[in-house]
């Protein structure tokens, strides 16, 4: 049985710009709310202690933000991806760092004002009051999880030590939430923006446990997913199928990928996303992986019928942001796996870019020559190693790609693989003035 192909998807605005729209509006609509919460609430003491007070009332929806760029809301997630919403995740958070700061700093420096005092002397007066304190420690998870977030000191940590600093943030937000809504101020100004509150964080805490809780385990517990087969596709690279029952009700598609968990084979918190690496059949799921680290490794000697926990499927690298007729699809290494996927359900003219050092190492290439030829599909297989020669390999050159697809800007292209390769191919298609929505990337962090 063949996966159906999808069609393009309809002229008008794209799912990607469609989902973004959609996003900041909202956050655009609640900033305009929060702005007028605050000019109808009683003025503060003095012109300081108000700007704290308006840096507290963002700093609340910013961690809000923060909390559903995170609850996978499966709308969302179809269509921007989690690769993005998880970057602008990071980058939020560094909004979140300064408000965090500058949020108490200014409060203290209006009651010291306003008291002809110090700010340390306020500092202690007001961490005896058990709502300040908590958002005191609240802040002070924060700042911890923020600098060991840090790209130096993240590569110095233990994931394990990592992961918990990170759950730690969930006990801040419970921290922030009594703070915010226990004190006198902004958020308890009026019934009607008390009601507001409690409603934005019951909507973002709520999709948050639904998307990461609920709904992984409602889907584990109706699919009971196992491993059906292991199977070697080189020295260092596995395909695992994965059974279980009603797969053809999961809303799985080609280019997406799911978050694993073999029990009992690892530990309970390694969890790995691994791109599907076929198109989904009703029946099973097929991810392959590259041994990069221990958990990927260990994925040769899982023993067939081990219990599967897996959550997704995840991203919007998929046929659903088709855009036109023709495709172009890039793959680097390990990153072919989606691109496979994609391929099989591939429809209108299309074109394979396959990056390997050596043809050896072009793992299932076999399976996509057969694919390219049932498709009708071109597939270039592009070797060796970059910058080497006279003149230089680098056939992802803007030349070199306008070579190999002459109508790329009539074409929708997908590109994973190695993150220098992708940065790579991005600016290629920049410089060949390919229109931004026909651009579709997975980074390999996601996708392998």
């Amino acid at each position: 049985m063949t996966a159906a192909p999808h069609a393009t998807a309809p002229a008008g605005l794209s799912p990607a710009l469609t989902g973004r729209l959609v996003l900041w509006s909202v956050v655009a609509v609640n900033v305009l709310i929060v702005e007028t919460v605050f000019l109808t609430a009683d003025p503060a003491k003095n012109a300081i202690l108000g700007f704290g007070k308006w840096l507290g009332l963002h700093l609340a929806l910013v961690m809000i933000l923060q909390l559903l760029l995170v609850a996978r809301i499966g709308w969302l997630d179809r269509r921007i991806g989690m690769d993005r919403l998880t970057s602008w995740h990071r980058w939020t958070g560094f909004t979140l760092f300064w408000l965090v700061l500058l949020h108490p700093t200014f409060v203290l420096l209006g009651y010291a004002s306003e008291y002809s005092s110090t700010p340390l002397k306020e500092f202690k007066a007001l961490s005896g009051q058990l709502p300040v304190l908590l958002g005191m420690l609240a802040a002070g998870i924060v700042l911890v999880a923020a600098g060991l977030s840090v790209r130096v000191a993240r590569r110095r940590l233990s994931y394990e030590a990592w992961h918990t600093v990170h759950l730690l943030l969930y006990v801040a937000i419970v921290f922030a939430l009594i703070h915010q809504l226990t004190e006198v101020s902004t958020f308890t100004s009026s019934p009607l923006a008390e009601a507001y509150w409690w409603a934005l964080w019951v909507f973002a805490l709520g999709s948050l446990i639904v998307g990461r809780i609920v709904l992984p385990l409602v889907r584990n517990a109706r699919h009971q997913f196992r491993v059906a087969a292991v199977v070697p596709e080189s020295d260092n690279v596995v395909s695992v199928y994965v059974t279980g029952k009603h797969l053809d009700k999961l809303p799985a598609r080609a280019g997406q990928f799911m978050i694993w968990r073999f029990l009992g084979h690892g530990r309970w918190w390694e969890a790995n996303p691994f791109s599907l690496s076929a198109a989904p059949d009703g029946r099973t799921l097929r991810l392959t992986a590259k041994a990069v680290g221990s958990a990927s490794a260990r994925l040769r000697t899982v023993p067939v019928g081990t219990r599967v926990f897996a959550e997704g499927p995840y991203g919007a690298f998929t046929a659903l942001s088709r855009t036109k007729p023709a495709t172009l699809l890039i793959a680097g290494g390990v990153g072919i796996t989606p691109i496979r996927a994609l391929l099989e359900e591939a429809t209108g003219p299309t074109t394979v870019l396959y990056r390997a050092a050596t043809t050896e190492q072009a793992v299932l290439l076999g399976e996509l020559q057969n694919l390219a030829k049932s498709r009708g599909a071109r597939l270039h297989v592009l070797t060796g190693r970059t910058g080497a020669g006279t003149p230089p390999n680098t056939p992802f050159a803007p030349e070199n790609l306008l070579a190999l697809v002459p109508d790329i800007t009539d074409r929708d292209v997908y590109v994973c693989g190695p993150a220098a390769m992708t940065d790579a191919v991005l600016r290629s298609l920049r410089a060949l003035k390919v229109p931004a929505a026909q651009v579709h990337s997975e980074r390999f962090s996601l996708a392998s």
